[in-house]
């Protein structure tokens, strides 16, 4: 694949920034309509020690899990990745629903035999209608009539994909070289007059029910939250499994946290896209070797800085555009994480329901954790 095709394109919206793929030394964040520039100093990775894992059973990290800083992938890497763990053509050339194909009716009858307690979670933020430093392009709402007989409101997501909400990405979202998930052409398919022709939203208006598996690494490293710029790697994420006896698998829903939501209540707000933790580029073939199905996180999922010759949207892009990866954008998983600690369990039945949107790259959403 072209050199160019490297720098995923936002989507065409009014106003929007056009995506270039910026070196580090320029230290430059690409936002769309819903983000800005930024240019933050590049943050130092924190190693940590080995931590206390709060857990059902107390344990502790491995002394050879995570502390080993990664050389950053490079550009000949990422390349090679898009040409050789892609999953375009797997399902079919008309596929639009990508590793969703791997949640079969067995796979939902086994995430429903793990309700046990009866007990949901919502993984949802309340949406956000204050503009703020983390939340660029609020929700709005309002009254439209309140009276003896009754009321209603109006709500509108300016920014589907912004931070003001959690929502799910559909495959509209996000492109490489001019074409999205399964090799569509962009062309004629996602225009600023007819939306989504292909990949929307509405191919998932059946709904998501599946296995969901919480990895939970600032637990995993005794701390509230991880320091922004720290980059989670594989060795952090089977350091985990070592000590849950979780693993995620074929048609999975996984989940990470880091910490997002505690070190907004310690810190106050912050804009997570100049200081986030997250996933190391690193962790891409992994992620194909493990075929999940969905990938949700509490930020939307850019790799934290430094990125070497990258875009700062690496990971979260490959996943959504080669690998077909369902992206859940802006989770709390702040609940989720104490009741699966107090169930001593870290597996459960997730859904997830998108609104219908006709022709839309992507949906607020509330996901229910079922234990």
């Amino acid at each position: 694949m072209a050199g160019s095709a490297l720098t995923s394109q936002f989507d065409v919206i009014a106003g929007e920034i056009p995506a270039t793929a910026q070196r580090i030394a320029e230290r430059t964040a690409q936002r769309g309509d819903d983000m800005k520039i930024s240019r933050r100093p590049i943050l130092t990775i924190s190693a940590g020690t080995g931590a206390t894992l709060l857990l059902a059973l107390v344990g502790t990290v491995p002394a050879a899990s995570a502390q080993e800083v990664l050389p950053l992938i490079t550009e000949a890497q990422y390349e090679g990745w898009l040409e050789n763990l892609s999953n375009w053509g797997r399902w079919g050339p008309d596929d639009e629903i990508g590793a969703l194909n791997l949640i079969t009716p067995a796979k939902r009858r086994a995430a429903a035999a793990l309700v046990q307690e009866g007990i949901t979670v919502s993984l949802a933020r309340t949406a956000q209608t204050q503009e703020g430093v983390d939340n660029p392009c609020p929700v709005q709402w309002e009254m439209v009539n309140a009276s003896a007989r009754g009321a209603s409101d109006r709500v509108a997501y300016r920014c589907i994909h912004g931070l003001g909400s959690t929502h799910i990405d559909g495959f509209a979202h996000r492109f490489f070289g001019g074409k999205m998930w399964n090799g569509y052409p962009i062309e004629d398919l996602v225009t600023m007059e007819g939306g989504a022709l292909k990949n929307s939203v509405l191919t998932m208006k059946g709904g998501i029910v599946t296995r969901g598996v919480l990895y939970d690494i600032a637990r995993l490293k005794g701390v509230p939250y991880l320091e922004p710029g720290t980059r989670i790697t594989v060795a952090d994420l089977e350091a985990w499994e070592a000590q849950t006896g979780v693993r995620v698998g074929s048609g999975d829903a996984m989940l990470l946290r880091w910490g997002r939501w505690a070190r907004r209540e310690a810190v106050g707000p912050f804009d997570t896209w100049a200081e986030a933790a997250g996933f190391d580029n690193s962790v891409i073939p992994w992620l194909k070797a493990r075929d999940i199905a969905v990938l949700g996180w509490e930020t939307p999922g850019y790799t934290p800085r430094p990125e070497g010759d990258l875009p700062t949207l690496a990971l979260h892009d490959f996943a959504l555009t080669m690998l077909g990866i369902h992206l859940l954008d802006r989770a709390d998983l702040d609940a989720l994480a104490d009741m699966a600690a107090a169930q001593g369990r870290w597996e459960f039945m997730l859904t997830i329901a998108p609104l219908p949107i006709p022709n839309g790259t992507g949906s607020p959403v509330n996901p229910i954790a079922v234990f």
